[in-house]
């Protein structure tokens, strides 16, 4: 005798809503990581896909490409765009993409992150 169990709709909804915002977070880069741990400590994310949310700071930008930089209250991150152009300055965005270590000189590092896709938090 086989025994079938069925939930009520609300419960599989609920299930399919949950595994989708899971699948998507971890597609997306996962947690956000704050600016000033990348700056803290930039080998340990190197070629890593990262994501930040803050305020752009300064943009430039023609053609589809476009650099600019994010603040989140704990640092700055350079962040360049070849596909979608650069956000206007005072603009809140979240950014998916690439970190890049490019130097360390005593208590200044120079990071980046090359953008695979962009958001509003």
């Amino acid at each position: 005798m086989s025994t079938r169990v069925s939930f009520p709709p609300t419960i599989a909804l609920f299930v399919v809503a949950a595994i989708t915002v899971l699948a998507g977070a971890c597609a997306s880069g996962g947690r956000t990581v704050r600016i000033g741990n990348l700056l803290d400590d930039p080998g340990r994310f190197e070629g890593e896909t990262v994501r930040v949310e803050g305020e752009v700071t300064s943009s430039a930008g023609a053609l589809g490409y476009g650099a600019y930089r994010v603040n989140d209250g704990t640092g700055t991150v350079n962040v360049v765009s070849t596909e979608h152009g650069a956000p206007r300055e005072g603009a809140r965005v979240g950014v998916v993409g690439t970190f890049r270590a490019l130097y360390t000189f005593g208590s200044n590092s120079g990071i980046a992150i090359v953008e695979d896709r962009r958001y509003s938090p």
